[in-house]
């Protein structure tokens, strides 16, 4: 195994044990029966793995619009690595290693290529940077298989300050607008209430046109919820604690969304809602966490009604549960086994599951077989096939067992 790999998945392991001790009260407390899916039963064997290669601490893993022969695997350091036909290439595609804070959570977490890439040649990469501030930056390749370096152009960039964890990192496009999830700035409990607060970035899923617009960097849809109202344009949903991942399922006519939440010390959860409906949503977080009220010594909010809650939520006595990995509602065509179905892991417990998500409540919620060491990422490529990463260096594809 790389040192690098090895010492990201120490960094990480480390920053989640401190995150689960963040906000424990000195005594254990019972966890309520959480009104989740069906009770998790082992299911069979549905799928294997196919592993494509090891890298330096994968953290997400994409293919690009017009280019279905190649794949683009983001390291947590800095760097793009990219598949051709399935073989790696030597050179990096991109490499702003100099440029990110890789310690813990922080690093490159995530790239997105927009409808026209085949087009415009332009990309976008969501970083923290050496600060420990969350950047976006948009670039332009310089081939199929290279990008510009000095092509970088600044979209945004958001405060992180104090803590290293809780950064989000997640962005995906849905049209021309870019949808993006940031972490509630981290600690335990969110002090400074930054989810619930619609004044501030964190916490919050965000949509922007990352164009530059009227001289400045990118400009903010009409339809945003908060526009010409108290709070920030940018914001489409708060109330988030870490939206690590998230994914859009299109497959129902109106679009609808999959986030994985990361929760705090007792719960993880999965929201699924209509697109419509998550305009201007509060999902709850800090009053809640999951279906139950957060409630440690360092208070927690009043519920404030009107949250969209979970369509499930598991608890972390599950099998040394500690954070949601999530991932994507199967459409995949060589998966006609799991069409349908969300499938999701967590970063300690490693298996991977999957459950039927529907509005309102998730059912069916099961192991799917095999197992991965520190999973940090779901992808897909540009033939709608899904892929995992692990921390400890492979990249899996999902195939029929």
């Amino acid at each position: 195994m790389r040192r690098r790999a090895r010492a990201g998945i120490v960094l990480l392991s480390l920053a989640l044990i401190a995150l689960a001790a963040c906000g424990a009260s000195g005594a254990p407390t019972a966890e309520p029966a959480t009104p989740s899916a069906e009770t998790p039963q082992a299911g069979g064997r549905q799928l294997a793995l196919k592993r494509i290669g090891d890298f330096d601490s994968p953290v997400y893993v994409a293919g690009a619009p017009g280019f279905p022969r190649l794949l683009f695997v983001v390291e947590q350091g800095g760097k793009v690595i990219v598949l051709r036909h399935g073989h790696r290439l030597p050179r990096p595609f991109l490499d702003i290693s100099d440029l990110v804070s890789f310690e813990g959570e922080r690093g490159l977490l995530s790239i997105a290529f927009p409808p026209d890439y085949k087009r415009s040649g332009r990309f976008y990469v969501y970083y923290t940077d050496r600060h420990g501030n969350i950047r976006i930056d948009e670039f332009h390749r310089r081939s199929q298989v290279r990008a510009a370096r000095g092509s970088r152009r600044e979209v945004i960039g958001i405060p992180h300050p104090v803590n290293a964890n809780h950064n989000g990192g997640q962005m995906q496009f849905l049209g021309d607008l870019l949808y993006f999830g940031t972490g509630d700035g981290g600690s335990g409990g969110d002090p400074p209430n930054n989810a619930q607060s619609k004044n501030v970035l964190l916490g919050k899923l965000l949509r922007i046109d990352p164009r530059p617009s009227g001289g400045k960097p990118y400009s903010v849809p009409s339809s945003n919820p908060f526009v010409g109202k108290a709070g920030r344009n940018e914001i489409y949903s708060y109330g988030l604690r870490n939206p690590f991942r998230f994914s859009f399922d299109t497959s129902h006519g109106a679009p609808r969304i999959a986030i994985g939440d990361v929760g705090q010390n007792r719960f993880e959860e999965v929201d699924y809602t209509t697109l419509g409906r998550a305009s201007g949503a509060n999902f709850g977080w800090d009053a809640l966490e999951g279906f139950a009220p957060y409630r440690e010594e360092n208070g927690g909010t009043p519920d404030p009604g009107g949250t969209v809650k979970p369509i499930f939520a598991y608890p972390h006595s599950r099998d040394g549960s500690c954070a949601i990995v999530g991932g994507y509602v199967i459409h995949a065509p060589n998966l006609p086994a799991l069409r349908g179905r969300y499938v999701y892991a967590d970063y300690c417990e490693g298996k991977l599951r999957s459950l039927v998500p529907r509005l309102g409540r998730a059912r069916g919620d099961r192991t799917l077989g095999p197992s991965v060491e520190s999973p940090t990422s779901f992808g897909e490529d540009d033939q709608g096939r899904i892929y995992v990463c692990s921390q400890a260096g492979p990249v899996f594809r999902l195939v029929p067992r």
